[in-house]
């Protein structure tokens, strides 16, 4: 039978998410978080996992390169794609939320100026309020933006809210909760089901 192949990025999410896989008896003896490797095995050669940047997991799990992929909600939320998301793995927990000055307000009125990374839940999320924007793109310091005058608020994840306190800044909304997914192709769910419910009620009985 051919490997079972996981997509996820590098980083924090990658090495909890290994822990959980070591207490469901999938054993990746080889990694190791200074690795360069990029493809590497469990020990009992039936899985193989590839490491991709995280705005491509669902990609690789939508086209099929991938069965099973590891990614924050925040980047299905953005980019969203026609997979399955199976489980909550509940790590890399964070919110993703509006933030800006303390008295900041949204009149309906002005058309607001929003700084993110995630153009398409901001405008999804303003739409529901109907609130008008222009919206910013940016993909790192976004804390910056509405303190040269660029923009009024931001959209971002905030873990601690340390870097927006250090700031002057805080969150003014709540959009949504975030965490890392476990998310499946379409197809190999119909085609490998054994293989991959297997996989997931051990990862189920391992967060437990």
């Amino acid at each position: 039978m051919t490997h079972l192949t996981i997509a996820m990025a590098k980083g924090r999410t990658a090495d909890k998410a290994l822990a959980f896989f070591e207490k469901a008896g999938i054993r990746f003896s080889e990694y190791h978080d200074k690795s360069r490797k990029l493809v590497i095995y469990d020990d009992e050669n039936k899985v193989k996992l590839i490491f991709v940047k995280a705005v491509d997991v669902p990609t690789y799990v939508e086209k099929g390169a991938a069965d099973i992929g590891i990614v924050g909600k925040d980047t299905i939320m953005e980019d969203p794609v026609d997979v399955y998301e199976l489980l909550d793995l509940g790590i890399g927990k964070c919110q993703l939320a509006v933030a800006g000055f303390p008295d900041k307000q949204f009149p309906s009125s002005a058309l607001l100026t929003v700084a993110s990374k995630y153009p398409t839940v901001t405008k999804a999320y303003f739409d529901s309020k109907g609130i008008r924007i222009e919206t910013i793109k940016l993909n790192g310091s976004i804390e910056l933006a509405p303190l040269i005058g660029m923009a009024d608020v931001i959209v971002d994840i905030v873990e601690s809210g340390k870097t927006l306190k250090e700031n002057g800044l805080v969150v003014l909304e709540t959009i949504a909760d975030v965490s890392a997914r476990l998310i499946v192709n379409k197809a190999s769910y119909a085609t490998r089901t054994s293989q991959i419910q297997q996989v997931i009620s051990d990862l189920k009985a391992a967060l437990e």
